[in-house]
């Protein structure tokens, strides 16, 4: 039984309680939910549905409670109820019915722990958007692990998501990266603005390949050539090298489509129409004071030309123009001021902010050497990149180790602890297990134990107290899931396959053989062991997908 399954019984007998005593049945909620109580002596699940009716229809939380365990308790499947406090209930599942459970995640395979809990919400989750200036470091490494945890979170969880790669080829930024380029084909110094690095010159080379005749250009001539040509091998290197990590997005926007399609005048338009813009010193502003901003912004300079911001407001609004009911967008820690004046534009526009807006910071992460952190890249001269991290740990440990924090959080990647063979490294801690539960199959199958037919599964034979142990830490797979997609959290699922399954895995497997031993006959108890390994190694990996981890079948 699912704690799906037990949250219906549990509203079905409250149903029966409502009919008895002729309540008010419009006071039952749609849906309920059990949880696993922080004692395990205190039951396999827990409700406090009593306590939540007890106001609403006028009945004591314990009485109430009491006629509840006495309905629940004349379910199948549920062993007891207890009440406890004021008016709590404690669950206990017999062994038949928890052990159903193997066979349903074994049965739903990769479909085991999605939900339709966030159906009917169209999201734009935008991160990384690295300016295309050099390779992507590692503070963009973060949101590109995270943001696409959290996009297979999202879809798990029924979302209609698009992912979004926000392209900034237009401004001034781009400038001194051509000018830089520029310098670099002429041997020159850096530009006091410009930007160092030996992937400079490699660039710099390869334009000046596709066109020898480049330098004999005037200096403006040959600078649009490396910005255009420049701009577009550097966006093809990020490209590719988080391809290589795992993330592709389904839509790469330029910034400089906003400007030659007229939307950012069109923002202005939609602005004034909503009356929050005025003219001062020549310039064209957006009243962002009136909600919340700690001043107003200007979107078009005395002399015309538009600022950073304008172009911000045209992109929100080009996101909600393609029906995105919900703009999320990932930025690194320096633009944490960015997060008032962006809430108080959409308020501008007419949208809810915090219904149409939402903001993710990420915070700082270190790698570290010898105890030390690795100050600047061989390649980029002044930042540790993506391949540098990969480099030194690999992709799925990369990945795991920066999705596995709260993203709110400094944090430190030790390359000696994420490069090691052993429990103290989480990654390895958990593929262990994916290979192990793989590994065991594999062996069961060579000695003749196959799990059999579902019709003939003895579930009621997982009756040890670790087996039970790994059932509920795999049943909460589904609730995880959801709180991780809800809270924009993917920690919470590396923390979850770490401290409840893999842990919970390893003492069913040192207290719970599962393969036969030498001669030893195949028997029921064998055969219902190796679905609950089967049903481990789903959840694993279910998991690790959720991470964009591979679980492996050796190591």
């Amino acid at each position: 039984m699912t704690p799906a399954e037990l949250a219906s019984v549990v509203l079905t007998a409250a149903h029966a309680v409502f009919t008895d005593r002729g309540l008010d049945h419009a006071a039952l909620p749609e849906r309920t939910a059990v949880e696993r109580p922080r004692n395990p002596e205190h039951g396999d699940y827990a409700s406090t549905l009593a306590l939540q009716l007890s106001k609403k229809v006028g009945v004591p939380p314990r009485e109430l409670a009491a006629a509840l365990a006495d309905e629940l308790g004349r379910a199948p499947g549920v062993k007891s109820v207890e009440i406890a406090g004021p008016g709590f209930l404690n669950i206990r599942l017999d062994a038949a019915a928890a052990g159903q459970l193997a066979r349903v995640i074994v049965e739903a395979g990769a479909e085991y722990g999605r939900s339709d809990r966030l159906a009917g919400e169209k999201i734009n989750l935008e991160f990384v958007s690295a300016n295309p200036t050099g390779p992507v470091h590692i503070g963009g490494v973060r949101w590109a692990a995270v943001g696409d945890a959290l996009s297979r979170l999202l879809r798990a969880t029924g979302a209609d998501v698009g992912t979004e790669y926000y392209f900034n080829d237009a401004g001034s930024q781009i400038d001194r990266f051509a000018r830089s380029l520029l310098a670099a084909a002429k041997g020159e110094a850096v530009p006091e603005d410009g930007y160092g690095g030996a992937y400079i010159a490699e660039i710099a080379s390869e334009v000046q390949a596709r066109r020898p005749d480049l330098l004999g250009l005037d200096d403006a001539a040959a600078q649009e050539v490396f910005r255009v040509e420049g701009v577009a091998l550097m966006f093809d290197e990020i490209r590719s090298s988080l391809r290589d990590f795992g993330v592709e997005f389904d839509t790469y926007f330029n910034e400089k489509d906003l400007h030659d399609r007229g939307e950012l005048d069109l923002a202005l338009a939609r602005l004034r129409e909503q009356g929050h813009l005025y003219e001062s010193e020549g310039a064209t502003w957006l009243r962002t004071t009136d909600f919340g901003d700690d001043k107003d912004r200007v979107l078009r300079k005395s002399n015309g030309e538009w600022t950073y911001f304008a172009a911000d407001c045209a992109y929100y609004l080009d996101k909600r123009e393609r029906g995105f009911e919900r703009v999320v967008i990932m930025l690194g820690a320096d633009h944490h001021g960015y997060i008032g004046r962006m809430k108080a534009m959409a308020a501008c526009f007419g949208d809810d902010p915090e219904r149409n807006l939402e903001i993710l910071i990420g915070q700082l992460v270190s790698l570290l050497r010898d105890g030390a952190p690795m100050r600047m890249s061989k390649r980029a001269g002044t930042v540790i990149t993506l391949e540098d991290l990969v480099d030194a740990i690999g992709v799925d440990a990369s990945r795991y180790a920066l999705a596995r924090y709260s993203s709110d959080s400094p944090i430190d990647i030790d390359i000696e602890l994420w490069t090691r063979a052993t429990r103290d490294n989480p990654v390895y801690y958990v593929q262990y297990v994916a290979a192990r539960t793989a590994g065991v199959a594999r062996n069961a199958a060579e000695v003749g134990l196959v799990p059999g037919d579902a019709d003939a599964f003895r579930p009621e034979l997982l009756e040890h107290e670790k087996e039970n142990e790994l059932l509920k830490a795999l049943a909460e797979f589904p609730a995880v899931v959801a709180t991780a997609a809800e809270l924009r959290e993917p920690h919470r699922v590396a923390r979850y396959l770490e401290e409840s399954v893999a842990a919970s895995f390893h003492r069913f497997y040192d207290n719970c053989r599962v393969l036969p031993f030498g001669d030893e006959e195949i028997t029921d108890l064998h055969r219902a062991r190796l679905w609950l390994n089967n049903a481990t190694r789903t959840v694993i990996a279910n998991g690790l997908h959720l991470l964009g981890v591979s679980a492996p079948e050796r190591m």
